[in-house]
């Protein structure tokens, strides 16, 4: 894999994310984080200490540019600590992913419940966090459901256009 590529791909989507999604607030409830695709696409080889810190690394960016004192980091560390166990349960022949998770490599349908089940979790954390009460569950709900449909979207649509 050319890491410089991938090195990237990941900053354009950052500053994507940081300049133009960060500024959407669709409905008062849409928050669509994009960023959370660099941690989706690492490549699988990776041993998981190290998922763990570039999931860190990330969420830290995020917290920086969004001043959300450790909301992202929390849960770029939470979807990062799962993902090798839901790969394993997801992906019936492991051993056929070389290095990424793509849909060439895992098709829609696991592809899908990979993103959704990362997804939300993902917003269901960063919601609550933020919200830092349980007073507000319907709109922590709320804002999950809508930020995850769209940012869910975008990772799929984005996938679905690189390797058609």
């Amino acid at each position: 894999m050319d890491w410089t590529k991938q090195l990237g791909r990941y900053v354009i989507v950052m500053l994507l994310q940081v300049l133009l999604f960060d500024q959407l607030q669709l409905w008062g409830v849409c928050h669509p984080y994009i960023y959370i695709l660099c941690l989706l696409m690492l490549p699988i080889t990776l041993p998981h200490s190290v998922d763990m810190v570039i999931g860190a690394i990330i969420g830290l960016i995020m917290d920086v540019f969004c001043n959300s004192l450790g909301v992202h980091t929390a849960s770029c560390i939470l979807i990062m600590f799962i993902r090798p166990y839901l790969i394993g349960a997801i992906v019936n022949d492991k051993d056929r992913l070389n290095e990424q998770i793509s849909l060439r490599s895992i098709g829609m349908e696991a592809m899908i419940k990979y993103v959704v089940i990362l997804v939300v979790i993902h917003h269901l954390v960063v919601f609550s966090l933020a919200a830092w009460s349980w007073h507000h569950i319907g709109f922590i709900l709320l804002e999950t459901l809508v930020s995850s449909i769209v940012t869910i979207s975008i990772i799929i649509g984005y996938n679905a256009l690189r390797y058609r």
